[in-house]
């Protein structure tokens, strides 16, 4: 399934997702329309577009419970907490946790991942092992391909008190990058929050010009 490797999405409908593809003529319904689905869904609302962000996460789970799955539906609701968490909003996983005595452990893992506790390393995707076993940083965010995995993996830093200024700069870099503005004014916002607490009154004024730039687009 070509498009949730290329999203960086894959860390999270791949799995047992991904193996069902393998070299079959034809994917199953459900699959090829969960895949599209997850993808216009991440960049909706990565892009701060909340109408279409929720008919596809919608049509997401629509896909995911006609397979009466529940390790994928769980899945499904981990792509929804990730893409939320990219974006710096740390609602409780709500969904997934109603799910959790039936989701597999590396998706149990990934949830505490997401929620800044400690998770087995082994249990998470390559890209976020690093991170996982203590050695983040901005280094190892720009070894992380996918820009949806990068801004990821900088929001479980910043929830855990792991990052520093370059870690901010790194996701702000990244979503500008992808055009992301519901993403770019949160990374902003954080910067602008650290400059502010540091006194850095000329720093913190270009970061106001730049998030007026990226709010008054919408």
């Amino acid at each position: 399934m070509k498009r949730a490797a290329g999203l960086g999405l894959a860390f999270v409908l791949g799995g047992a997702m991904l193996a069902a593809c393998g070299s079959k003529p034809r994917q199953p319904d459900w699959l090829v329309n969960a895949d599209s689905a997850q993808e216009r869904f991440a960049r909706a609302y990565l892009s701060g577009d909340e109408r279409v962000a929720n008919a596809e996460f919608a049509l997401l789970r629509s896909a995911l419970t006609s397979t009466g799955n529940p390790a994928l539906v769980a899945r499904g609701e981990l792509t929804r907490c990730a893409v939320r968490v990219a974006a710096l909003d740390f609602q409780p996983c709500s969904a997934f946790d109603a799910l959790r005595d039936d989701a597999p452990k590396e998706e149990r893992a990934y949830a505490d991942f997401l929620d800044g506790r400690p998770a087995a390393a082994q249990d998470l995707p390559e890209a976020y092992r690093a991170i996982a076993g203590g050695k983040g940083g901005a280094a190892a965010l720009e070894d992380i391909e996918d820009p949806v995995s990068r801004v990821v993996a900088a929001a479980v830093l910043l929830r855990s008190g792991r990052a520093d200024p370059r870690v901010l700069q790194v996701a702000a870099d990244t979503a500008s990058q992808q055009g992301w503005r519901r993403a770019v004014l949160a990374w902003l916002g954080a910067q602008l929050m650290r400059a502010e607490q540091a006194g850095a009154t000329e720093e913190a004024a270009r970061l106001r010009r730049r998030i007026a730039i990226a709010a008054g687009g919408k």
